[in-house]
């Protein structure tokens, strides 16, 4: 909130949608889903092309709109993304281990991330305003 006070955003709006999560927010966990992915893809030494990572990155995208704001939710679509490259599920779910072991790091990442992104989405919605005012 106090990031939205120096952009100098409306405070009726940022007061609401800040605490309140008011904006659907996926960013966290798409990002966590794509990196944890693509770390255990490099780590097994399996190439990954450019239009395979853009996909990787839609998928977690579209799969992170169940997962937001459920801890540990990102971690549980790992399974899901490493069998892009063909992972089997047991290496997945030792990555989804290391995920929960560095789990106070990722999951207070992710909900920076999360966070700044709110803004991010509130701040345009006031310029919108600011800009249909005159």
């Amino acid at each position: 909130m106090e990031l939205c006070e120096q952009l100098e955003l409306d405070p009726d709006t940022y007061s609401i949608s800040i605490p309140l999560g008011a904006t659907i927010n996926m960013a966290g966990a798409a990002i966590t889903i794509s990196v944890i992915t693509l770390a255990a893809a490099n780590t097994l030494g399996i190439p990954v092309d450019f239009a395979t990572a853009m996909l990787l990155c839609v998928v977690s995208a579209v799969a992170a709109c169940g997962v937001s704001g459920v801890a540990g939710g990102s971690l549980l679509l790992i399974p899901l993304a490493t069998s892009l490259f063909g992972i089997s599920t047991e290496v997945a779910m030792q990555v989804v281990a290391i995920g929960f072991v560095i789990s106070v790091v990722q999951d207070s990442t992710e909900t920076a991330l999360n966070s700044s992104t709110d803004v991010l989405f509130t701040a345009a919605a006031c310029r919108a305003a600011e800009g249909k005012k005159g």
